[in-house]
């Protein structure tokens, strides 16, 4: 017999469920989880979950001196590290007035096209392997892992480098090092028709990535898209070129642009983009011999130094899109106030919910895959 108090429970259909993606998933870039409700086989509702990796950056970031940042920057975005050490020592010399000399900023533009390179074989990887391309994602992790050890060689460390700082970068290129960059673009030049053949061209990926999480011009510019996923949707706008920091404005680029805004379209444009990098590094080789000077300014004492007062702005073009930090100082020997505008903040919250939602459950990963989003940049 039911007790007095019963009361029935209204069971949804059976058609509709919940599931997780992450916070531990191969379909996911790094710790990050996205709860999505799924009617049959299609998503009907998502919402990202963060917090599961590195947060805090900013509060900690204005506890620690200066110089202090510099280890800690680089660990708001692992695969793409070089852009947050460049667009804080940016901003740091804006407010101290520093000039930096010009052998570092060519050292500079060296470092952040490398880490721009590196990031794209990583995303060329784990995209491939949504779509169960699992030796894509060998090649990709490999062929990185050749730039790792250039990092290693011009830092002394392979993911996180320290290497820029403010006033310049901490040491000059070791012997032979430009000849061995030289070797690895002659290298991933012969590697981009297998790339092609195994990746990019396949019909199996076509099919799968065209017409998925397609994304308008109006919506990419009213969710706060840019890089990559920005230009996917046929806006050429690249902050090394339409507001030039260091010496990219002594430099021969194109943007590449795709039409479609959909995930096919954006992986075609960072294999473009890889194409540039790889012109950009060529030119700099070439000229780099020639730039002679110191590689840093003079600093004061980095326990005692107290950075003038003042707001800062600086933003660079990583390999996710436009990066900017603002850095506000009151004199002292830290940051009074820090944030960090990335574009995974906008890429892997309101960008890739609304996207989610139609797209069948297989390819949720790749939907995230082709945005390229930096969980730990969201979670900073």
């Amino acid at each position: 017999m039911r007790p007095e108090n019963y009361k029935s429970v209204e069971h949804p259909p059976s058609h509709e469920y919940e599931l997780n993606f992450g916070p531990n998933h191969p379909g996911i870039e790094g710790n990050y989880a996205l709860k999505v409700k799924l009617e049959g086989d299609v998503v009907t509702e998502a919402k990202a979950d963060g917090g599961y990796l590195h947060r805090g950056f900013e509060k900690l970031m204005e506890t620690r001196l200066w110089m202090q940042n510099i280890a800690l920057v680089p660990r708001i975005c692992v695969p793409d590290p070089v852009p947050m050490e460049v667009v804080y020592s940016l901003g740091v010399e804006e407010l101290g007035g520093l000039e930096v000399p010009a052998r570092a900023q060519w050292l500079r533009v060296l470092h952040l096209e490398l880490s721009r390179i590196a990031a794209h074989l990583f995303t060329f990887g784990g995209h491939a392997a949504t779509t169960g391309m699992y030796s894509n994602m060998f090649w990709g992790v490999t062929d990185r892992d050749y730039v790792l050890d250039l990092f290693e060689q011009m830092s002394g460390g392979r993911v996180y480098h320290m290497y820029n700082v403010p006033g310049g970068v901490r040491r000059d290129l070791p012997d032979g090092f430009l000849a061995r960059v030289s070797e690895l673009l002659d290298y991933l030049e012969r590697r981009l028709p297998q790339y092609d053949d195994l990746f990019f061209a396949n019909a199996v990926f076509i099919d799968r990535a065209r017409g998925t999480g397609t994304l308008t011009q109006e919506q990419a510019l009213s969710w706060g898209v840019t890089g990559p996923n920005l230009r996917a949707c046929g806006l050429s706008f690249d902050v090394r070129r339409d507001d030039p920091y260091l010496v990219y404005d002594q430099l021969e680029f194109d943007i590449p642009t795709e039409t479609a805004g959909d995930a096919l379209a954006r992986t075609l444009v960072r294999r473009a983009e890889l194409i540039q990098s790889i012109r950009i590094l060529r030119q700099v080789i070439a000229r780099l011999p020639g730039i002679d000077g110191p590689i840093r300014c003079p600093l004061p004492n980095p326990l005692a130094w107290n950075v003038p007062m003042g707001e800062a702005y600086p933003r660079v073009e990583s390999s996710k899109g436009e990066l900017c930090f603002y850095l506000v100082s009151t004199g002292g020997d830290r940051p009074h106030r820090v944030h960090v505008r990335g574009p995974s903040s906008m890429h892997a919250v309101q960008v890739l919910e609304r996207l989610s939602i139609g797209t069948r459950i297989e390819d949720v990963a790749q939907t995230m895959f082709s945005l390229d989003a930096c969980p730990p940049e969201v979670d900073r």
